[in-house]
């Protein structure tokens, strides 16, 4: 690795073979290597989560992140396109997973590749990664203060979404959690309810709580972003990756 990328728009095959827009980061090189699904938060498919894209191809990794919200707004601003799937209660579950699955399907064909992908995503995407890597034959699965992946959303909550309870004892991949103490969805009590469901189950996961954070401690450019947070996330999420996805 020389630390030198490209980086493109393109389009693939999601669910039901829908064209679903995404963007693709590539690292320079002819080695072997794993891939990254990036699911991108409520707020949308937007600039941060395009640099994070990026940096996941700075550290070696063919990564992609697919705009869950194509077909709600297509070609529209982030704020727009997520404003008028919130509206429309949030992009469906069985949708999500066949993007990701199309997602994760594209990286694997790039002629890099090494057959094996991870996933990752925060806020909404954060319980997004939990349900794909129930759904999916995914490598590694990483939760950024995912909402509802336990737990019930409170009365009026916009988005029509249900927790993953029922659906954990499939998860198929190893899973690293990061969460904010000072969250509220989810919350610590949250947080517990899913650790003592993976420990039943015998999954092998890694959670940490970092004090003084709240929901979305990762986001450079919103008044929630925690420094020391953020900075032991990411040197966490890159151990993880490169022991699961081999780079």
């Amino acid at each position: 690795m020389n630390g030198s990328l490209t980086a493109t728009t393109i389009h693939f095959a999601g669910h039901e073979g829908d064209d679903v827009e995404a963007y693709l980061a590539r690292p320079e090189g002819d080695y072997r290597r794993g891939g990254v699904v990036v699911i991108h938060h409520m707020p949308g498919y937007d600039r941060s989560t395009k640099e994070i894209t990026r940096r996941f191809a700075e550290l070696g990794y063919d990564a992609i992140c697919p705009n869950l919200y194509t077909r709600e707004a297509p070609g529209a601003s982030p704020d727009d396109a997520a404003a008028v799937a919130r509206a429309n209660g949030g992009a469906p579950d069985a949708r999500v997973v066949g993007d990701l699955a199309g997602a994760a399907a594209h990286l694997r064909s790039l002629p890099q590749s090494n057959g094996k992908v991870g996933i990752i995503g925060y806020c909404s995407g954060g319980r997004q990664s939990v349900l794909a890597a129930c759904k999916l034959d995914l490598d590694a699965a990483v939760d950024c203060y995912g909402a509802f992946v336990t737990g019930t959303p409170p009365e009026g909550f916009p988005l029509r979404v249900t927790n993953l309870v029922d659906q954990l004892p499939q998860l198929g991949a190893p899973l690293l959690g990061l969460f904010g103490a000072e969250d509220k969805f989810p919350g610590p009590e949250q947080v517990g309810e899913l650790e003592q469901i993976l420990t039943a189950n015998g999954k092998d996961f890694e959670f940490h709580t970092y004090p003084q954070a709240g929901h979305g401690f990762f986001s450079t450019d919103r008044p929630a972003y925690n420094v020391p947070a953020a900075n032991d996330g990411w040197e966490r999420i890159a151990t993880f990756f490169a022991k699961h996805l081999g780079a």
